[in-house]
């Protein structure tokens, strides 16, 4: 009889190690408690850098866990540590004993109304990468103009923010601002695109080439220099103010379309898992790995593994690794390695 692994979270990590876990011979359990599988990027249209779609990673991943357990819109009410494992208990009365659980539960994008400066919840132009998304995705809204003639993106809305309450990188901002300008320029090309960034962080494979590609082939602009306000004219247009900080002058832009990079946040749920299952928690409100080099996969507690944002702010290729990393983790640890 095959062993039972209980995965918590059914995003891209989640899906990706109960995938991995089926081929070892376990029978992963998967617990969700959205109404669908695949997180964040479920709702996302496009992923960089390839601009490859997100809705066919998330149904690639699903084709392979057909042979899973997976109960959709379904919590973690308890976990009891036993003598060889732990009782899992189900929001919908399922209870599961298993010898390993994996923390899938990713992250919460950040509230972005909470940057009042920003205006977005106030104007009816302001939006955010997640907004963005969805209408990539045809979701229509009347926050998005017909045919804007200028567009601008905040990065770091929510993160590298002491005042916001989160001080680290979300990594993938940059480079998602740069994708979406891309696109936004594709679909209005007499549009003037604008980026304000504080530093341009594209740390990752081709993620340069993007950031040149659009400045070279579409004729996006870069400011380096933090948004202090946003206003409306009574013409109903935004007005933002800025420091170009490598100029060292103060900026006024007016724009059609403000879109703000609303960073990756912890997830405050976890913190109640955390407390059921006595999981350490990072200074930041994620899950402490036991390391951050060799066990960035492994918890303070024998049995519990992690994989994907849960940690910390992930890339899609590296919670993708993760998951895979965490699968054979368990499989190790199932087998007494």
């Amino acid at each position: 009889m095959k062993e039972n692994v209980v995965v918590i979270g059914g995003g891209v990590a989640g899906m990706e190690a109960a995938r991995e876990l089926l081929l070892l011979g376990y029978n992963p359990i998967v617990v969700e408690q959205q109404d669908h599988l695949g997180g964040h990027v479920a709702q996302w249209n496009r992923l960089f850098p390839d601009i490859s779609s997100a809705g066919d990673l998330v149904r690639t991943l699903g084709d392979g866990i057909t042979d899973a357990n997976i109960f959709l819109e379904t919590k973690v009410t308890f976990v009891n540590r036993l003598q060889n494992g732990y009782l899992v208990m189900l929001s919908n009365g399922v209870n599961i004993a298993c010898r390993a659980i994996l923390v899938a539960t990713g992250f919460k994008l950040f509230d972005a109304s909470r940057k009042e400066e920003y205006g977005y919840g106030v104007y009816d132009h302001v939006v955010t990468n997640a907004d963005l998304e969805s209408w990539f995705n045809g979701n229509d809204s009347d926050r998005f103009p017909a045919a804007p003639k200028s567009i601008g993106f905040v990065h770091c809305v929510g993160s590298r923010d002491l005042k916001a309450g989160n001080s680290q990188c979300s990594k993938v901002c940059c480079i998602t601002a740069v994708k979406q300008a891309i696109e936004m320029k594709e679909r209005f090309p007499d549009a003037r695109v604008f980026c304000f960034y504080m530093d341009l962080r594209l740390f990752g494979k081709k993620y340069e080439d993007f950031y040149i590609r659009a400045q070279q082939e579409f004729g996006i602009q870069f400011i380096r220099g933090r948004v202090s306000e946003v206003g409306e004219t009574l013409e109903g247009r935004l007005q933002v103010k800025a420091e170009d900080t490598l100029s060292g002058k103060p900026l006024k832009v007016q724009l059609d379309l403000l879109v703000l990079m609303a960073g990756m946040s912890c997830n405050p749920e976890v913190a109640e898992l955390a407390r059921m299952a006595r999981l350490d928690m990072d200074s930041d409100g994620f899950l402490r790995s036991r390391d951050n080099l060799g066990g960035i996969n492994e918890s303070n507690r024998p049995g519990i593994f992690y994989a994907g944002a849960c940690t910390g702010a992930k890339t899609v290729p590296e919670t993708l690794a993760e998951a895979r990393s965490a699968a054979l983790a368990i499989h190790r640890y199932m087998q007494g390695r």
